[in-house]
């Protein structure tokens, strides 16, 4: 008789998976069977949601059993990569449960302050022009801002970082004006600027270019000095030294001042469009918080964080693609 193939045990992975499977599939019979103390629109539409979702959790589950008990474990494949994501959709299905029961089945939270998650989605889906368009403003805003003020960064962080000439007239100029607020330069902006875009892409900038200037030159300025010796040892001038050289080293220390200033950027870009500007996302939470809209607020939170974390994911895979060369070199 031959040897049976011993029994592999389940991975904990895919045990989470099912109970992910699980709490969405009992979350969506509690909306379902647990009426509501209000009427509710897009009820049924957020137990099609925990439906899709528990179905979602139990094929990436059953995906991972049959990978684990046909190849090789110790290979990562793109099944393992959504199985790490199981433990938070599990920790989501909960949340999401607790929300809808202490606002629509309990309403222990008051209102209008709190809302049920079925107001979230009555948000997206008859306001989503005016979201949407406001998404869509904040995006260029952000990015008219953010690129003016990291290229603006960089050139001032390898200035200082190379010439001790310009080190001398910028590094102190950049020590007392850099670790101001942008917000502070609010009442400036608006007054020197012609139009309120205008003022709210200088404030965006100016909060991108310190932390990348900052970076930039501690980078620049932080790269060995044998590679320059080599350099000049075999004829190089001093562009090939800065451009080839320099900046390549500097790269990862770039990054990390883009990275920083990404995440201020976004917030002086809520305070402006608050302030002077009539469209974008800033706007939009004024415009819910005036007529009491708590819902439409939440809703654009939530666009809001998806939107920053986003941005920070593309940069960072930009990072892993650029510096794939470097990977032997850094801890990533």
């Amino acid at each position: 008789m031959g040897r049976s193939t011993p029994r592999r045990p389940v991975s904990r992975r895919v045990v989470i998976a099912g109970l992910a499977a699980s709490a969405w599939l009992g979350g969506a019979a509690l909306t379902q069977w647990w009426p509501n103390l209000d009427d509710w629109p897009y009820t049924n539409e957020l137990v099609a949601l925990k439906l899709a979702l528990a179905a979602l959790a139990a094929l990436l589950g059953i995906a991972g059993w049959r990978k684990q008990r046909t190849s090789d474990t110790a290979t990562p494949s793109r099944i393992d990569r959504w199985l790490g994501a199981m433990p938070w959709l599990l920790a989501l299905a909960l949340g999401v449960t607790v929300w809808e029961a202490l606002t629509a089945k309990l309403e222990w939270l008051p209102r209008p302050f709190f809302a049920p998650p079925q107001a979230l989605i009555a948000v997206y889906v008859e306001d989503f022009p005016r979201l949407g368009s406001s998404v869509v403003h904040s995006l260029g805003l952000l990015a008219y801002g953010y690129i003016l003020g990291a290229v603006t960064g960089f050139v001032i962080g390898v200035s200082i970082g190379w010439s001790r000439a310009v080190s001398y007239w910028l590094h102190p100029v950049l020590r007392l004006l850099g670790p101001l607020p942008p917000t502070a330069w609010l009442p400036l902006a608006f007054f020197f600027f012609p139009s309120s875009f205008s003022a709210s892409v200088f404030l965006i900038a100016l909060a991108t270019a310190f932390p990348v200037a900052v970076l930039t030159w501690s980078g620049v300025a932080g790269v060995n000095a044998a590679y320059y010796d080599i350099a000049r040892t075999l004829g190089a001038r001093p562009s090939f030294l800065i451009l080839r050289v320099a900046i390549p080293a500097a790269l990862p220390s770039v990054f990390v001042g883009l990275f920083m200033g990404l995440g201020v950027s976004f917030s002086v870009l809520i305070v402006a469009e608050m302030m002077g500007v009539k469209a974008g996302l800033g706007w939009y939470l004024q415009w819910a918080q005036g007529w009491a809209a708590y819902s439409n607020m939440y809703a654009a939170l939530l666009v809001m964080a998806l939107m920053c974390s986003g941005l920070i994911t593309l940069l960072f895979r930009f990072r892993d693609r650029l510096l794939a060369w470097q990977k032997g070199l850094l801890k990533w």
